[in-house]
């Protein structure tokens, strides 16, 4: 006999139009309700996710907790999807989709004895191919979804969505919504029944979500009738798990890729939110290499509750509607409380990991200040360094102390530049220097201070409207009649036109979600330079300010300063020019005051044929031309027939489109709060001021180089990664007791990516997990010498690999990717 699942479920968001607390609320009352039908109801099963919920009952309503355990043991409750929740599924790295999944697994295992083989993600605006490897790894084989809501090329239904490195599971596509109306879930299931006669297995979800509280009585009478009544289909109450065990053996069709674009608002609304999002992540992953290196090495305990609390703290900013910038404003201040509560943690633990490390390092000679820097990364890193200090005594004289930096007694390309204190006395330093860090360990540098009547003048001058930037590898043509970078030419290849880094107002609406369309097009203004009596003004000087000038200039770099206005709104772009070297950083700081505007950063590059491709978790994406993408730590333009490769690296921002050979990176929207079309309705009351977010003070880092396409696919994952989990830098006079530490862990190939090196959730054992960025297999030899390890590590391409560290056997094996 044919046969229907229904999935009762009440899609309950912890937060969206409210705050956590009603969230919690919400929760415990449907709950509580959904346990009365299973205890009152023959044959119904209750549906749900979510450790958050869960755990929200655990403490507020434990009597309820153990009614829901005796529910899931007698098969009356089913935990659903099993992860710790809903969150976004485009914005997460690789290593985030684990711990979602890690932590929600080893919760339900433990409260429930239960472990879901469906995966589940609703309301999710949007899906990464990557997704894929991660749920079969985790040991899921199917996948439930329902956005976007109509994609070319996507089979209808159920069909096997394939990922990287050959991986794949079965995915159904929900149709009608994953919910339904207070009395309406019969219609909806006589719907069903009438559009799929031709059909042997059907699955249709219904319960009343968010606030409504799941199932209810009368659903329940009018679904009891329809059972009796039918009889072509045999209609149960149905797990996700029971429903794939029915399809599975049916020749499914395939599709391969990302399953977007959906809502492309989200990918930049709310842009502190991801920003901090992006913080947290690159923290707690760093910190926890750092404290998993100390504590191999007996210097520390490894703090496993400190890092839980930090780790939960980031698994909650990624809900759905709190990553992707699609809730309420005290929702968004709790949010970025939330992520400071977790910042404040890792801050903690990265200073006790980082005096851990410091061990063994000899004291300081007279009149020298030392600098220590942890490379937390397997692999050396070359680079600029930045770290203040403060003299010994105050300079009161004319004179300026110029500190020259050196590395094992030798002297190292450096410079003094604006300290963040704004005292006016020469006190405190701040020195940037050229260095390259050994792996996984403590760097040495010091600093000796040498006299000078004045400090160093810029020596880059204009000249013909311009200031020319030229060394070896590199030419960059900054224009000052328009502030904007004309020429970026690499090793005598030329990869931006005039007018890189322009920055571009674009039409845009209300709605953070975006709901209408999948592309932002049309530009409404671009900024313009400053005159010199505004940008005295803007700059907070006494007179007149050129609005394009040098302000810092000497061995390691030269830095261009250019301030911008729009309208009400104002700019400030910093362009670092390397001395050596190809890449070129670039700060921008917005004072943003437009409403219903979305603001983009132009790079029109000369590869207008090129492929446009950005970094999701654990692989590569192509992303669609003219459509707004979204991507993680890059972006890069290939051109296969030039063998030219262009990559924009990003420290916490994640749409951007490509047209006609021009990337534009999308910075912030200034979109209401949670307002989105409805009929034909204005999208937001229009008798009263009405705030919209993102307004104020922005910052953005982006980090451009450019090169043979080989070699920028080979090198762009590693930049990104340094570049966000930035190396410890700090001045320090170490006691000079201990032993010094060498290299703890060490891959010994120029492309392997450590995505993580922390302790097991349960267990003394520690975690490596290693990842191909490429998309093209190849091997690895791990080290750590000071257990004896030297192994060889075969990955395929955009393999994920986890491997487990005894510390008893001091041995390295393969492990499953949640640790069990």
């Amino acid at each position: 006999m044919k046969k229907l699942h229904l999935i009762s479920n009440a899609h309950l968001d912890p937060v969206w139009q409210w705050e956590w607390e009603e969230g919690a609320a919400a929760a415990v009352s449907t709950f509580r309700a959904a346990a009365e039908f299973c205890e009152e109801t023959a044959g119904y099963v209750f549906n749900h996710n979510e450790v958050i919920l869960y755990k929200w009952i655990e403490e507020y309503e434990p009597q309820l907790f153990k009614r829901i355990q005796r529910l899931v043991q007698a098969g009356k409750w089913q935990i659903m999807g099993g992860w710790y929740l809903q969150p976004d599924c485009n914005m997460l790295s690789g290593e985030s989709f684990v711990r979602q999944i890690l932590l929600g697994k080893a919760y339900f295992r433990e409260k429930f004895d239960a472990e879901p083989s469906t995966a589940i993600n609703f309301d999710s605006f949007g899906h990464t191919q990557g997704l894929v490897q991660i749920l079969q790894l985790a040991g899921y084989d199917s996948y439930i979804f329902m956005r976007p809501d109509e994609m070319e090329g996507l089979p209808a239904g159920d069909f096997v969505w394939k990922g990287f490195n050959n991986s794949s599971v079965t995915a159904h596509k929900i149709r009608g919504g994953y919910n339904t109306l207070m009395g309406k879930a019969r219609e909806k299931i006589e719907g069903w029944l009438a559009d799929n006669r031709d059909k042997n297995e059907g699955l249709v979800l219904w319960g009343v979500g968010n606030h409504g509280g799941g199932p209810s009585r009368i659903d329940l009478a009018q679904i009891d009738q329809l059972m009796k009544r039918e009889i072509e289909f045999e209609i149960i109450h149905s797990t996700p798990e029971n429903y794939f065990r029915d399809v599975a053996g049916q020749d499914l069709p395939s599709y391969e890729g990302d399953l977007n674009p959906r809502f492309v608002g989200c990918y930049t609304s709310m842009i502190r939110i991801k920003q901090k999002h992006r913080q947290l992540e690159n923290e707690l992953y760093m910190t926890e290499k750092m404290l998993s290196t100390a504590a191999m090495q007996g210097l520390l305990t490894y703090p496993s509750n400190e890092l839980h609390d930090a780790l939960s703290d980031l698994l909650t900013a990624q809900f759905h509607d709190i990553l992707p910038g699609s809730s309420v404003q005290p929702a968004e201040e709790a949010s970025l409380r939330l992520m400071e509560h977790g910042l404040e943690i890792v801050a903690r633990l990265k200073a006790r990991s980082f005096f851990a490390l410091a061990t063994g390092q000899p004291k300081a000679n007279l009149q020298e200040y030392p600098i220590l820097i942890y490379n937390p990364h397997p692999f050396a890193v070359k680079g600029v360094f930045e770290c203040e200090f403060m003299l010994e005594d105050q300079n009161w004289q004319e004179a300026f102390s110029l500190p020259v930096v050196y590395q094992e007694g030798q002297p190292i390309p450096c410079q003094p530049e604006k300290e963040g204190s704004n005292l006016n006395l020469d006190w405190r330093k701040r020195v940037v220097f050229e260095a390259e860090l050994a792996p996984s360990s403590m760097n040495r540098f010091d600093c000796r201070i040498e006299m000078l009547t004045h400090k160093p003048i810029p020596q880059l001058a204009e000249q013909n409207g311009c200031y020319r930037f030229e060394t070896e590898e590199l030419l960059v043509v900054v224009n000052t009649r328009t502030g904007f970078i004309d020429e970026y030419v690499v090793r005598g290849v030329p990869f931006l036109r005039p007018n890189a880094f322009a920055p571009l107002v674009m039409e845009d609406n209300e709605d953070p979600w975006r709901m209408d369309k999948a592309s932002f097009t049309q530009v409404e203004g671009m900024f313009k330079l400053m005159n010199e009596e505004e940008s005295g003004l803007f700059s907070g000087v006494k007179g007149a300010l050129p609005a394009v000038r040098v302000i810092e200039d000497g061995d390691v770099r030269t830095v261009i300063e250019a301030v911008f206005t729009y309208n009400n709104s104002y700019l400030c772009q910093l362009y670092k020019l390397p001395k050596t070297g190809t890449e070129l950083e670039v700060q921008l700081r917005v004072y943003w005051n437009e409403k219903d505007k979305m603001l983009k950063l132009s790079l029109p590059t000369q590869l207008s044929e090129g492929r446009f491709v950005g970094q999701t978790a654990f692989g590569v994406s192509s992303l669609n031309h003219g459509h707004e993408a979204v991507a993680q730590k890059w972006v890069a333009v290939e051109a296969p027939e030039q063998n030219l490769g262009l990559t924009c690296i990003n420290n916490g921002i994640y749409g951007s489109d490509f047209v006609s050979g021009e990337v534009r990176l999308s910075l912030l929207r200034s979109a209401g709060y949670c307002a989105h079309p409805i009929n034909d309705r204005p999208i937001m009351v229009q008798d009263r001021f009405l705030p919209r977010m993102d307004q104020g003070e922005r910052c953005y880092t982006f980090w451009l180089n450019a090169g043979e396409l080989a070699d920028r696919r080979n090198r762009q994952d590693r930049e990104a990664l340094v570049h966000n989990e930035r190396p410890y830098a700090l001045s320090f006079f170490p006691s000079g007791e201990g032993e010094r530490l060498e290299s703890f862990l060490v891959l010994e190939d120029a492309v392997v990516q450590l995505s993580a090196f922390k302790k097991e959730e349960r267990g003394e054992n520690y975690i490596i997990r290693l990842f191909e960025p490429t998309g093209f297999g190849r091997s690895t030899v791990l080290s750590i010498p000071s257990l004896g390890i030297r192994q060889e590590i075969q990955l395929n391409g955009f393999e994920c690999k986890t491997l487990r560290l005894s510390t008893s056997a001091d041995t390295l094996t393969e492990a499953p990717l949640c640790e069990v």
